[in-house]
């Protein structure tokens, strides 16, 4: 295993994209949160906003860039031909997914880290002077500590669903494609449709809707999930798109 583990991060170290990529998971998480908190005011009266949530807003736009990244570090391989010289090199195709989804899912969880403390700097800072009280993300607050690792922990398992989706679909176009919709697309049809209890469903099952339930911190009775457990249904999803992947990986021609 050390030997697959030390060839993808070789790969994936020196691969052209990489770099922007982490950058653009860092730079677009931090600048959208900061916008989401320029926009919002709150009544001195009665401030009704979860705070918390709002300054990790930044999380559902960076998240692109991790899908992007995840995708492009399997079918990469498959649009160059390279593929074919890795499983020669490593037959076994099970550690080689493996050790691709450890280098994925580290790269994630250091850039995640830093656009979620960034954004949650950049809440501190602006939300102030936007009507909420001095200094509201503080991770000393268990809620507010909650978000900011589950939302990092999110993003990294964003990272395994786009490789598991990417393995199975070997085009970057069309894994792209696929995840960016499952994620976003998913996120707004309990809204388009009208039962409540469809509504429910289809939120509880949406990877993005469930997942993001970790930001929150205030009328948590509210959601259909809780926190963890929303957590929980993109776990699922991640471990079905890589054991998918990882069977067609097995089965299939390089």
């Amino acid at each position: 295993m050390r030997r697959e583990l030390h060839a993808e991060w070789t790969k994936l170290r020196t691969e052209p994209g990489t770099g922007p990529l982490l950058l653009a998971i860092v730079a677009v998480t931090v600048a959208v949160s900061a916008a989401a908190c320029a926009t919002v005011t709150c009544a001195p009266a009665r401030c009704d906003h979860d705070a918390v949530r709002l300054g990790l807003a930044g999380v559902q736009a960076g998240q692109a860039a991790v899908a992007i990244l995840a995708v492009l570090a399997i079918c990469g391989e498959y649009g160059t031909g390279m593929i074919r010289t890795t499983l020669t090199a490593m037959p076994r195709r099970g550690a080689v997914l493996t050790a691709k989804a450890a280098v994925v899912t580290g790269l994630t969880l250091v850039a995640g880290t830093a656009a979620v403390l960034g954004s949650v700097l950049a809440g501190r800072l602006v939300l102030p002077g936007r009507g909420f009280t001095a200094a509201p993300l503080s991770l000393a607050d268990g809620p507010t500590l909650r978000a900011v690792a589950g939302s990092v922990l999110y993003l990294a398992l964003i990272a395994l669903l786009s490789l598991g989706v990417g393995t199975a679909v070997r085009d970057s176009a069309a894994a792209a494609g696929v995840v960016l919709g499952l994620l976003y697309l998913s996120s707004i049809l309990p809204y388009m449709v009208g039962d409540p209890d469809w509504q429910r469903l289809l939120w509880r099952l949406s990877p993005m809707n469930a997942g993001l339930a970790v930001q929150a911190t205030t009328h948590l009775s509210s959601l259909p999930l809780s926190p963890w457990a929303g957590l929980g249904v993109l776990s699922a999803w991640a471990g079905a798109a890589l054991l998918c992947g990882g069977l067609l990986l097995r089965r299939r021609d390089a």
